[in-house]
């Protein structure tokens, strides 16, 4: 065969070749139809995401868990008792991990004089077998005397003078000293009263509550002043003989119109009789309303001229005469501008210029300080309605989508909870009042 056919061939048989390639290369589907790039891998719609690694922290859903925020924020309207009676129980309060009994041994004309609460009971326990270990440093120097007494009260002594506490380990034979200890304390069964409890340790700065709803106890730890703290607000509580009580709606109103909410109508609609009072604030006004203005017909209300959101729902309560606050962010619906919003009250039931009202002072305060407050004499049954405060109040951008008409409307209830000797009581619940109990009750 000649050079010429040669080459011929081998051209048509390569050009045979590379357009069976082509048309093999045209009949096939790409694989991806989408690519990505990103730091060298390639990404697509079949590809497992790739995620950042997130440091060892509670994920922010179980951060909020808590089993208290049910309790505080529900409020069943429909079953509002405005004055209710709870048999008066003790409050107890117990040092856990004492470890073991003291020897039964005498001590007496001991004295010892600026020395450190390890080197007192080092001098106390010579010629005995008891060691006294620091299980931190301690530098509370003692001084004092004592004539004669056991063993366990001398040492019980110099540790509160030191503000130490101490356990004794009897196998070791080893009295170990610290700065801290843990408590339990047994609480009533009536959860006003333990919502009081607890909102007054939280103001306290005790911090760590361990709480069993079941078994109605609480744990907590804490050094010499939080056990002085805790044992002043369980003796406070203990006395009093009232708790006062708040259920709450915060709604935010959005005009239907470019008009604000016209208040007055409320007049027309309800009848005078119906507003007892009107209090103006630096910011929005609080009116003083009868039983006829509730959540239900305060919403039909708002709802001829604007559209109502519920935004928090919840409750607080405190003794007679002390001060607690309602996060309207901890019950919230949703996160909104107004969840960093606080409505904190004080307040004393009793007599009021010759006869029974609840005198409160409502402080609302953000983060930013106190944005209005009121103060409020009212008689059992009545209800507060806090208007007029603008949602703009809330907005920290210069500008935004929201109507310069929006506004918040806080909704309260306040109730009395009765705190009586259990021998009167027919049984152990909660008892409401209501017809001639209730007006018995109001003219004592």
């Amino acid at each position: 065969m000649s050079i010429l056919k040669i080459i011929k061939t081998l051209s048509f048989v390569a050009l045979t070749f590379l357009s069976a390639c082509t048309q093999t290369n045209q009949n096939q589907q790409p694989l991806y139809d989408n690519i990505t790039v990103v730091d060298n891998l390639v990404i697509d719609e079949n590809s497992v995401p790739i995620f950042p690694k997130k440091a060892a922290l509670t994920t922010d859903t179980a951060q909020r868990f808590s089993i208290e925020l049910p309790k505080r924020c529900t409020v069943d309207w429909n079953n509002q008792s405005i004055v209710s009676v709870v048999p008066e129980e003790k409050i107890e309060i117990i040092r856990l991990a004492v470890g073991d009994n003291l020897p039964d041994l005498q001590v007496t004309d001991y004295e010892f004089k600026n020395l450190k609460v390890k080197q007192a009971l080092d001098k106390l326990l010579e010629g005995t077998d008891i060691t006294v270990i620091e299980d931190e440093d301690l530098y509370e120097k003692i001084s004092g005397s004592i004539s004669s007494g056991s063993l366990s009260d001398a040492v019980e002594l110099m540790s509160k003078m030191g503000r130490v506490y101490y356990s004794y380990d009897e196998d070791a034979g080893e009295i170990h000293l610290k700065h801290r200890a843990k408590w339990l304390i047994k609480m009533p069964k009536n959860e006003a009263i333990i919502m009081a409890l607890l909102d007054a340790m939280h103001g306290a700065d005790v911090r760590n509550l361990l709480v069993d709803w079941q078994e109605k106890t609480l744990v907590f730890e804490g050094n010499y002043q939080t056990e002085r703290e805790v044992a002043r607000i369980i003796a406070d509580i203990a006395s009093k003989k009232y708790m006062i009580a708040w259920d709450m709606d915060v709604y935010r109103v959005y005009p239907r119109t470019d008009n604000p909410i016209i208040w007055m109508n409320l007049l027309p609609a309800f009848g005078e009789n119906n507003i007892r009072m009107s209090i103006p604030g630096v910011v929005g006004r609080a009116l003083v309303v009868s039983p006829e203005i509730n959540t239900k017909t305060l919403q039909e209300f708002l709802a001829q001229q604007a559209n109502v959101v519920l935004i928090s729902q919840g409750r607080f309560s405190i003794p007679n005469g002390w001060q607690s606050r309602f996060d309207i962010g901890q019950c919230s619906k949703e996160d909104r501008l107004e969840t960093d919003l606080i409505v904190g009250a004080t307040a004393t039931y009793g007599d009021y210029a010759g006869t029974k009202k609840i005198d409160a002072k409502i402080v609302l305060r953000t983060s930013n300080g106190e944005l209005s407050s009121f103060t409020i004499p009212s008689n059992v049954g009545d209800n507060y309605v806090i208007i007029g405060i603008p949602t703009h109040s809330f907005v920290t951008t210069p500008e935004t989508l929201i109507s310069p008409f929006a506004e918040l409307v806080v909704f309260m209830s306040p109730r009395i909870i009765s705190i009586v000797d259990p021998s009167v009581m027919s049984d152990n619940e909660t008892v409401p009042l209501a017809g001639d109990a209730l007006r018995a009750f109001l003219t004592e």
